[in-house]
């Protein structure tokens, strides 16, 4: 598919459609196997032992499960931080010590309060991204909100894409020109680094 003219959303939306449903069918058993699949070769990734300081956002729902990785993160001793979504597209990541700190935000999604400190964007070395679903060359799907690809736009912490194998895509996703790859996808069956 490509890259698509930058007015061109009608596509992303209808697979955001399409995707939803194929996670909707996904059997409980299958989410509670990769998720556990992939909780293990996230924290198995040298990258992540490395970093200190890492992002990663709260699953809702049928997202793939982010807690157990937040709870490693801050028995490691790692600084954690959560978006927190403002309107007109801005992203900050605050510093949470504890899971208790999170609060419904925006769309009921747990965050960070506005009196957690901020951690600036270069300080960061790690971060998780969210997605419907990723294609083998780190494109994704997103929520469509633009968030992230302004977010990660000039950044260098090492970014990773956690998606369920049955949901990978072979074929390239549409993409955009602001859209940003991630470095490494990560399933329950491999960390797939894109070069």
């Amino acid at each position: 598919m490509g890259n698509l003219p930058p007015d061109n959303k009608a596509i992303k939306t209808e697979m955001r459609e399409r995707l939803q449903a194929e996670i909707d069918a996904l059997p409980i058993e299958y989410i509670s196997s990769s998720n556990e699949g992939i909780y293990s070769n996230t924290i198995k990734l040298s990258e992540y032992a490395k970093a200190r300081n890492i992002m990663l956002y709260y699953s809702v729902k049928r997202e793939i499960d982010t807690v157990m990785l937040a709870k490693a993160a801050l028995a490691d001793g790692k600084t954690v931080a959560f978006p927190t979504c403002l309107k007109g597209g801005i992203m900050h990541a605050r510093v949470v010590k504890d899971l208790n700190e999170l609060k419904p935000a925006m769309l009921g999604i747990p965050a960070p309060p506005e009196t957690a400190p901020i951690i600036k964007p270069e300080e960061l070395e790690l971060i998780i991204v969210p997605a419907f679903c990723y294609d083998i060359v780190g494109y994704r799907i997103g929520y469509g909100g633009g968030y992230y690809d302004r977010y990660l736009s000039g950044l260098q912490a090492f970014t990773v894409g956690i998606a369920r194998k049955r949901l990978m895509k072979d074929d390239r996703l549409p993409f955009e020109p602001h859209d940003i790859p991630v470095n490494c996808v990560v399933t329950e069956e491999a960390a797939l680094y894109i070069t």
